[in-house]
């Protein structure tokens, strides 16, 4: 069994064993608190950079299949789990966990107490980390998290998005009757949005984050989606300067995550970095207008700064963890944002009925 060392820029560190691809990865180190869906957190394009910790203690036991991929690859910099599956026991298994994680090449640390890492970060903030199989030198370890930057200021949309247009084609809808047309931007998207979007009856086209406005009018979409993606959206201008000329055409306009950061930037607000941000599959969130709360998934490092949002922004959502900002609607326009994630994969569905409101835009418009 190969060891391996979790090293944290303060000089913390962890020893474990690999259990995955042997070598080293450096990247801010976060927890998820979601009981399921490590397959859909892996491929998720949003944890690039970002080493990835479980605290539910059992991972692996249903191995993985090649349906429930988020995107094209794995994003996410590192695992950090406090035990592996031996066994995968599942119908729809085709790669076994430990297999799959070499296949992707996520190197990977286990048996380390993740409830000692978890409440680590909680006390002190996001922290980078290195994880290495190269156990010699710990302060080589220690020494390569120090040389992570972390996310201020990195724009890693344009890394993680789409090259080229395409149109997603779902199994869930035979295109046939399609009436509306959505060009969703790729900063990072996930695949399970597209099926949901697809399952509405919409021909969705997806764009690399750097598409200009022009190409896309040229398509005369009838909604604008803006959707998840890593890093910090503020130095993505060529994605805020076009959402501001969208909302001058009072185009139906929804935004996921950094989505929705954008769209809030782009309407005058700021974005701050959190301490360790929101990971998980079981958030409760506020809906302000009916006082429902809503269990959602959340996955950010950012969020809409309160005290910069214009008069013309209305907040929708409140997380009910630290009362941040959730979901935001723009009075002079018919655009809309949410922090958390509706499409879940992985996570409950609660909030699901924004993609609805998204159709009825559209279909008003």
């Amino acid at each position: 069994m190969t060891t391996a060392v979790l090293a944290l820029e303060d000089g913390t560190f962890f020893k474990g064993i690999s259990i995955g691809a042997i070598g080293n990865s450096i990247g801010e180190v976060v927890f998820n608190t979601a009981m399921t869906g490590y397959q859909e957190i892996l491929t998720d394009p949003s944890y690039h950079k970002q080493i990835v910790t479980l605290t539910y203690p059992h991972i692996g036991n249903t191995g993985t299949n090649n349906e429930d991929y988020e995107s094209r690859q794995s994003f996410a910099a590192g695992l950090v789990i406090r035990e592996a599956s031996i066994l995968s026991s599942n119908w729809r298994n085709q790669t076994d966990f430990r297999d799959f994680l070499i296949k992707e090449n996520i190197v990977a640390i286990a048996d380390i107490d993740t409830r000692r890492l978890t409440n680590h970060i909680r006390t002190v903030g996001s922290l980078a980390g290195c994880i290495t199989t190269d156990t010699n030198n710990f302060d080589h370890a220690i020494s390569k998290a120090k040389e992570f930057p972390g996310l201020n200021g990195l724009d890693l949309a344009k890394e993680v998005s789409t090259k080229e247009c395409y149109e997603f084609k779902s199994k869930l809808n035979n295109h046939a009757n399609n009436k509306l047309t959505i060009v969703a931007y790729d900063f990072g998207i996930k695949k399970n949005i597209l099926n949901i979007l697809s399952k509405y009856g919409c021909n969705v086209i997806i764009v690399p984050a750097e598409t200009k406005p022009k190409e896309v009018l040229s398509m005369k979409p009838d909604g604008i989606f803006l959707s998840n993606g890593p890093g910090d959206p503020e130095p993505c201008i060529y994605a805020i300067e076009s959402i501001k000329e969208y909302l001058n055409k009072k185009i139906p306009i929804f935004g996921i995550c950094l989505g929705h950061q954008l769209l809030a930037i782009a309407s005058g607000a700021k974005t701050v970095k959190m301490k360790f941000g929101h990971h998980g599959a079981n958030h409760p969130v506020k809906d302000l207008s009916t006082g429902n709360v809503l269990i959602t998934s959340q996955n950010h490092g950012f969020t809409v700064d309160e005290s910069s949002i214009p008069s013309n922004v209305k907040i929708t959502h409140r997380s009910l963890f630290d009362n941040s900002i959730q979901g935001i609607e723009l009075n002079d326009s018919t655009a809309y944002g949410f922090q958390g994630h509706p499409e879940a994969s992985p996570g409950p569905h609660d909030v699901s009925h924004l993609f609805t409101k998204f159709i009825e835009l559209m279909k008003n418009a």
